[in-house]
């Protein structure tokens, strides 16, 4: 006589779980045949029936039957299993990261992972990096970072934000920088035939300069669209020449200006600005100078238009740089806010979050 199969019982949670096992194509497929069995017991299905639907054996069956019977849903997961025992345990990462705190070997700036392992001694080089990757260490990497020391952070910023998310009315507020030291450098460049049958795109090492220059920049932060100038030399003048510009191309309307802190921004243009009561400056706290857009865009011009380019005047750096301004105000858009808290000490915004 054949011995009496478990009786499996589902409250409607574990049937709804179990169902969801079933049904998702992410389920790993042996708590996927788990689930099935116990749905199809609970159905009153017989396990000799259950077995050769699912092309098992009948104690397997018979084992999930049980296993589910006395612990439920989480008795399907797999139990622990000891496994080899670690060689390297949680003394030994101690050891490491201790470690990084003493200062290097002499004629060494920073630690590697061959250098810890032969201070070490008794801990192989590929177990040193594995610890040092599993913690996020990067002993190669360094990060730069610029903290804001003025004492009127918070309204500085504050009145640069609120221009960003709530322009004034009949108003136009512009982002202007200047981009110094724009090289126009001739180097060879294009694709390169391996031995291999390949073909690699690249430029040499060498160059030829032939010359700078500057280009000034106006973001307008509503559209998006820029204006630019070109200049030999980065001062007062050419400054107001590029706000004279502005001044004509928007007539009688008031215009707010956010700039960084560079000294042809600053006093000097008093006068300038008393001629212009229409013009008001917003200046960018000290060390802050990311919270002006303008900067962002210089970041699409260098990567679009000027990296890896070669030139062989000034002029041909000049007219690469308003043809990508033509296109570029074509199609663009305004950069949208998105930093939700503004500190001293912040990192400087990734560009996919001003997009």
């Amino acid at each position: 006589m054949s011995a009496i199969a478990t009786r499996v019982v589902l409250s409607e949670g574990e049937q709804a779980e179990l169902e969801r096992w079933v049904r998702l194509p992410t389920t790993e497929q042996r708590l996927a045949l788990r689930a099935r069995i116990v749905l199809a017991a609970a159905n009153g299905e017989g396990s000799a029936s259950i077995a050769r639907r699912e092309g098992v054996r009948l104690n397997t069956v018979s084992t999930w039957r049980m296993r589910f019977a006395k612990a439920g849903v989480a008795a399907l997961e797999d139990e622990p299993r000891t496994g080899r025992p670690r060689l390297y345990d949680e003394f030994v990462e101690r050891r490491i990261l201790a470690k990084l705190d003493e200062p290097p070997p002499s004629g060494y700036a920073v630690w590697n992972g061959t250098l810890l392992a032969e201070r070490l001694s008794n801990i192989p080089a590929d177990q040193v990096w594995r610890i040092l990757r599993r913690n996020g260490v990067q002993l190669q990497r360094r990060r730069s970072w610029c903290i804001s020391t003025d004492p009127e952070f918070a309204p500085k910023a504050a009145e640069i934000v609120g221009l960003y998310l709530a322009p004034p009315e009949n108003a136009v507020v512009l982002c202007i920088d200047e981009k110094p030291g724009i090289q126009a450098l001739e180097r060879a460049q294009g694709f390169l035939k391996l031995p291999d049958g390949k073909a690699v795109r690249g430029q040499s090492h060498e160059y030829k300069r032939h010359g700078v220059t500057t280009l000034f920049a106006a973001l307008e932060v509503t559209t998006g669209s820029v204006t630019g100038m070109h200049a030999n030399r980065n001062r007062l003048e050419e400054f107001l020449s590029l706000m004279n510009q502005l001044v004509a191309a928007y007539p009688g309307q008031e215009m707010h200006v956010i700039l960084d802190n560079f000294s042809t921004h600053k006093p000097k243009n008093d006068a300038w600005l008393l001629r212009h009561p229409d013009v008001h400056f917003h200046f960018t706290p000290t060390h802050a100078s990311w919270l002006n857009q303008v900067e962002t865009w210089f970041s699409i011009l260098s990567r679009s238009a000027l990296r890896g380019s070669s030139f062989t005047s000034v002029r041909a750096v000049c007219e690469r740089i308003d043809s990508f301004i033509r296109d570029y105000n074509r199609s663009c858009r305004p950069f949208r806010w998105r930093a939700k808290a503004v500190a001293p000490s912040a990192p400087k915004p990734k560009i996919a979050d001003l997009l």
